[in-house]
């Protein structure tokens, strides 16, 4: 049974299989956490990413964690939030199963998202971990195959937000 968490920190430093990255369509970095997942990675990220040809919103594509304490980084591209009128719900469920995707093929059993979305992108917190907390239930609810999925949120809002979903 897959053990899910909530985690308010760093995540650069956590210590799981894969971290994902909210990054976007370029994969080259970026701002917030694809920028501080690429500082904290070193060069040969960036040089791996260049490799892949970006990825499209609601996908993603897996490198090496390089210099991270993560064996792996799932670059998930999640939708810019445009008040709900582009499909950004679905866009959204399709980034995180397209992580657990990657991650089951890749037999990954820990892994650590962050709140995709939820920044730059302006996606509303609330609405955002519902997606995610019920995209990752329904998937591992068909996929018994991650000991541990990480929630790893920067505010104390978060965490209140993913506390109550989880529970909800």
């Amino acid at each position: 049974m897959t053990n899910l968490t909530i985690v308010r920190g760093d995540i650069t430093k956590e210590h799981v299989d894969a971290i994902v990255n909210a990054a976007n369509t370029s994969l080259l970095g970026g701002g917030g956490i694809d920028g501080a997942i690429h500082r904290a990675a070193g060069p040969k990220l960036l040089e791996e990413c260049s490799l892949l040809g970006g990825c499209r919103t609601g996908e993603a594509k897996i490198t090496k964690g390089h210099n991270l304490p993560a064996k792996y980084v799932i670059h998930a591209v999640g939708p810019v939030w445009q008040a709900g009128k582009s499909n950004e719900a679905a866009l959204l469920a399709d980034c995180y199963r397209s992580c657990l995707g990657l991650a089951k093929k890749h037999e990954i059993k820990t892994i650590a998202f962050p709140a995709i979305s939820t920044g730059a992108y302006g996606f509303p917190k609330q609405e955002a971990a519902e997606i995610a907390v019920q995209t990752v239930n329904a998937f591992v609810a068909q996929n018994d195959c991650f000991d541990e999925i990480r929630f790893i949120v920067f505010s104390e809002e978060s965490e209140r937000i993913y506390h109550s979903v989880l529970k909800g």
